[in-house]
This record gives structure tokens, sequence and C-alpha cells, in this order.
């Protein structure tokens, strides 16, 4: 009994974490035994090998693992009514609407997508059962000028799944980008058509990554989602889902790329 308290006290992480089921993106070798953790009653539970994705908002949405583990991409610190503290917020800075200059500090491990100017930031944040890593991309700064490494495309490993969020993508990425992407099963896309990539762009760098789900957010109207739509008409079917919410899982993803629209909903106290 005292060997496990003092194995407690010295390697916590360890003990605890989960195991994750290696992706394909960028193939990891892992063998950490853990325990289950505790899945607060108030959001679902998740089969193992699944992955839940609530879209909050704008470029907001909810990941969660099995094991509990809840993370917040475009963070702003405000998730909707329902409490409950995100183990993981990733952040970009290109508006105010995608970061929060003050995450509650209880949260574990907040991530902005940029460092200092020009030199961005690296994260490779493993969990056992998620990793979460960042590939840096360029954004236009004030006064049309800018910033390189200032945005991040955050990528999700979990479940045998790569889950790719563009975050505030400005430029198709280049080859040593894709490269250090890999390959996304899901890839959550801006597509406003202007403040981040041009439609024809985006577009294109969608069906370069061939990604079995394509879930549009980041859109400002009907009108703009639509021409998205129309775009990836053909090469992609095209499945329009009443609520916010979608599980997947790699032995169930489908057959052909499909776009998922979600339609965002904070995720509330139930009534």
């Amino acid at each position: 009994m005292r060997l496990f308290l003092l194995l407690v006290l010295l390697f916590p992480s360890t003990l605890w974490a989960q195991t994750r089921t290696p992706s394909h993106c960028i193939a990891l070798a892992e063998a950490i035994p853990g325990a289950a953790y505790v899945t607060p009653a108030s959001l679902p539970e998740v089969a193992r090998e699944e992955v839940y994705l609530h879209y909050i908002a704008h470029a907001s949405f909810l990941i969660r693992s099995h094991g509990g583990l809840n993370m917040v991409t475009d963070y702003t610190g405000f998730t909707g009514t329902l409490p409950f503290l995100p183990d993981v917020v990733t952040m970009n800075q290109a508006h105010e609407t995608h970061w929060t200059a003050f995450p509650d500090p209880a949260i574990p491990h907040p991530l902005p997508g940029w460092g200092e100017f020009g030199e961005g930031v690296e994260h490779h944040l493993d969990l056992g059962e998620v990793l979460v890593r960042n590939v840096s991309t360029d954004i236009r700064s004030a006064f049309s000028g800018v910033e390189p490494k200032g945005n991040s495309i955050f990528i999700f490993e979990m479940a045998g799944l790569c889950i790719g969020h563009l975050g505030h993508l400005h430029h198709a990425p280049d080859p040593a980008q894709y490269a250090a992407i890999g390959r996304l099963d899901v890839v959550l896309a801006p597509v406003d058509g202007g403040f981040t990539l041009d439609l024809p762009t985006m577009i294109s760098v969608l069906k370069r990554f061939k990604s079995s789900i394509v879930i549009p957010m980041h859109w400002f109207s009907g009108f703009a989602l639509e021409g998205f739509l129309d775009g990836m008409a053909g090469e992609f079917d095209i499945v329009r889902l009443d609520g916010p919410t979608l599980t997947v899982s790699l032995d169930r993803l489908p057959s052909r790329p499909t776009i998922m629209v979600l339609r965002p909903a904070y995720i509330n106290v139930p009534r």
C-alpha cells in the first residue's frame, strides 16, 4: 500500500492516463496502462473507440473522448449554461471570437495557437487517450500585413482517428505543412469564403485532404454555407443533420467523402 501511494505521488499522470488507439495520420505506439475517468453526469457517455463532437458556435467544438476528456476548440470562455471545465482548450488569435485572454485558471491545458510574432508555437500534448498537436500557418495581420505562423491547425489523435481543426486558415498549406498535418479522417473547416480562405481555395484544400468527413464551420449565413456545399457537390455526399452533435468512429466512417452539416448550439443545462 505504501509503495502504491508513493507511485501515485511521483507518477500521477502515468498511473491515471488512458491508452490511445494509434492513429494512422502519424503513427504513435503507446502502451500506457490506465484507469477510467469519472464521467460528468451532465455530458454524454462516449463508447469505446468513439469520439463525440458538439458544434458549439462559430469555430468552437466540444470534442469528447470515451475516458471523459473534454476539449474545446477556438475557446472564447463561454460554451453555454452547462457548467463544466474543459481539460484542453485551443485558441487562435485572429479575432476575439476565437480566443479569450482570460481562460479559467483551473483549465489544465490552455493551448494558444500562436507565440511571439513570427515564431509560432509548438504543442505536443500527450494525455494517453488523446494526443493534441498543432501545425502553424500564417495569418493576415493588421493593415494587410502577414504574421508568419500566427495561426494553428490543431490535430486531435484519438480512437484511431485524426480530427483536424483548421482554425482561421488564410492560405493553402504548403507541402511541408500538408506532410506535418498528415491524413485527416475528420476535418473542421471554415467556409465563410472571405474572412478566412476564399471558397475555391478552401474547396481545393479539402479535396486534397480527402477526409472521410468534413464539418463546415465559421459560416455567417446560409448563403455562404450553400455556396460551399454547391462547390463540394459531386465528389462529396452531403448529409444535413438536425442538431449540433455527431459521434464518429474509425470503423463507421462513410465509404464516400461526406459533408456533415451540423447546426451550432450552446451546451446548455437541460430544461
